[in-house]
């Protein structure tokens, strides 16, 4: 009986956590190629802070409501955050010819399409939020943007675009910035060598492991263009005084794009209560480095990269 008992206490749990992170759904982009996102509301009334969320897929595949994320938006839903999942073009999905492997030049080409297009999405998807602010109930000034793999490199991306003013942060306000960055696996793609930051970015958080074959840990170029991973720009925050926690993981592989999403909640609640709500200044790298774990190759080139990404 005891255990019947428990059984349905579990199912009723389930049951419940599910209806609490079942999302309303709005049309941020609209015309031939409509991009949607999903809005998870927490309990409580009035204007919550909100986390952006980017999913992963090497620009070339994914979903905005791929199950292995909603450990994460529960996690934020529990801590009275709103999340948002949204869509972004998939550049890569037909940039590339999917039947013939990719070489160096080609794929520097088609990534810088394909990030630029998901960044942009990032982008006007925070205007859409912004601009709905009172209709959400979403706090504008408390927008986290975070994400996993290619959707951690299209938040990075945003916000340098912000930092820098381009053109495609130019349709949000002139003041406006994310409260915070949570990058799980990612960099940032620049063709004119190492990036800019204008003006201060916001808090950043990262995650990468240095044995990462998918998106560069320290950096990948050829002709000053190509990929600035997270130990890079943790160096430029650092260097320019900006806010920023690095979880740098010794000898481990892309998994990073994923694994924090569910291991590392202390952490990520840490950097939201002390450097996002808080305020608090914060320069850290923790350097960790997994007991069991073999020393492993953790230099690649820019083939090798591609490789790992698109090849057949």
């Amino acid at each position: 009986m005891k255990r019947f008992v428990l059984f349905v206490t579990l199912i009723l749990t389930m049951a419940t956590t599910m209806a609490q992170t079942k999302p309303t759904t709005y049309c941020f982009v609209e015309g031939k190629e409509p991009l949607y996102l999903d809005h998870y509301r927490a309990e409580g009334e009035g204007k919550h802070p909100c986390l952006l969320f980017a999913f992963g897929g090497g620009f070339s595949h994914g979903s905005r409501n791929d199950e292995r994320y909603l450990s994460y938006f529960e996690l934020l839903l529990s801590e009275g955050f709103d999340v948002v999942s949204l869509d972004y073009r998939l550049g890569m999905a037909y940039t590339l010819d999917s039947t013939k492997d990719v070489g160096p030049l080609e794929g520097a080409w088609a990534m810088y399409r394909s990030v630029n297009y998901a960044a942009e999405d990032v982008l006007r998807a925070t205007k859409y939020i912004v601009d709905n602010a009172d209709k959400l109930g979403i706090d504008p000034s408390l927008i986290v943007a975070s994400g996993s793999s290619a959707g951690a490199i299209a938040v990075l991306q945003a916000e340098n675009y912000i930092s820098n003013r381009t053109q495609y942060a130019k349709s949000l306000h002139e003041d406006f910035n994310y409260a915070g960055v949570i990058a799980f696996a990612g960099a940032i793609y620049s063709v004119l060598g190492e990036p800019d930051w204008d003006r201060m970015p916001c808090p950043v958080m990262l995650f990468h492991g240095n044995a990462d074959r998918n998106v560069p840990y320290r950096k990948a170029t050829i002709l000053a263009t190509g990929f600035y991973g997270s130990d890079y720009i943790a160096e430029q925050l650092h260097n320019i005084g900006a806010n920023y926690y690095f979880h740098s993981a010794h000898y481990r592989d892309h998994a990073l794009a994923l694994t924090p999403l569910t291991d590392n909640h202390d952490e990520i609640l840490m950097f939201l209560g002390r450097c996002v709500l808080g305020g608090e200044r914060m320069q850290h790298t923790n350097e960790y480095a997994p007991e069991g774990v073999e020393p492993c190759e953790t230099n690649f080139t820019i083939q090798e990269y591609l490789n790992s990404n698109y090849s057949n």
